[in-house]
């Protein structure tokens, strides 16, 4: 398990696993008043969290899906990235895309964050690429069944 250091500058305990095997922590709003969001509006919800991650790891934020299924909240970048030299506080982007109004209140949770290993890729320029099977069939090319 990676260590991740938090500065914890809200008033809700730190995000923990659920069951043994969670991939994902939930985040929770961190707000002084009940933010409303209307329908197809977009707004910042702070966590009050702050962390180091190590070289080599981000967290993805996602969306929780009772809320995209109940609601039709969803994070509205997902997945977001918080790179691990990002040391400001997390948010999240959270969007309605229901036909009522929906109301955030502080404690709720909006999202989930998830730590993963990434690697940084180089590019090198070639003149063509080795060939293969499927080759430039794309975009539904190997059909729905």
């Amino acid at each position: 398990m990676v260590k991740i250091k938090v500065i914890n500058r809200g008033h809700h305990p730190l995000p923990a696993y659920a069951t043994s095997q969670s991939a994902g922590m939930d985040l929770r709003a961190n707000l002084e008043e009940s933010v409303i969001l209307h329908p197809l509006e977009r707004k910042l919800v702070k966590t009050g969290l702050f962390i180091s991650l190590p070289e080599g790891y981000e967290v993805q934020v996602r969306p929780r899906s009772g809320l995209a299924l109940k609601h039709g909240i969803t994070v509205l970048n997902t997945p977001g990235t918080v790179d691990a030299d990002y040391r400001g506080e997390i948010g999240v982007c959270l969007v309605n895309l229901s036909q009522e109004d929906f109301v955030v209140n502080d404690g709720e949770r909006i999202a989930q964050m998830v730590i993963a290993r990434h690697e940084q890729g180089d590019f090198v320029e070639v003149e063509e690429l080795d060939e293969t099977e499927r080759g430039t069939g794309g975009y539904g090319h190997t059909g729905v069944k």
